[in-house]
């Protein structure tokens, strides 16, 4: 069965750079477009970033600059660089497929996916 299995978070101060790991078993990744999502607490699940099946990516406006979204297909593993960390970033971090090859430009933000992992925390604070 589809699975997604996220890892690499943890606590980090402000500044710091932080890799975080989705692998994907249960399907071939090379055809699917993956998104990373984030919840902090009291707020709404955001898009974070997402990657097509050809390489094409997308961020919110908010991490545009400051982190990368690439993929492994070999490794069947996406991942998400997080750059010059601050403590907004501070959240709950999910990695996401509707087993589509493509991001849609204009609703890959929503989360409106059928898989999901389970999490990974992120917390950055000094």
């Amino acid at each position: 069965q589809v699975q997604l299995v996220e890892s690499g978070g943890g606590l980090v101060q402000p500044g710091d750079n932080l890799r975080l790991s989705c692998a994907a078993s249960g399907f071939t990744l090379d055809y699917y477009a993956i998104g990373w999502f984030r919840q902090a607490p009291g707020k709404q699940r955001e898009g974070v970033a997402c990657i097509s099946s050809d390489g094409s990516t997308y961020y919110t406006d908010s991490v545009k600059g400051r982190f990368t979204i690439s993929r492994d297909n070999a490794k069947s593993t996406v991942y998400l660089q997080m750059n010059s960390l601050n403590p907004e970033d501070t959240a709950v971090y999910y990695c996401a497929t509707d087993l589509r090859p493509d991001c849609d430009p204009n609703s890959w933000y929503q989360g409106g996916y059928d898989y999901w992992g389970q999490g990974t925390q992120v917390t950055v604070s000094s």
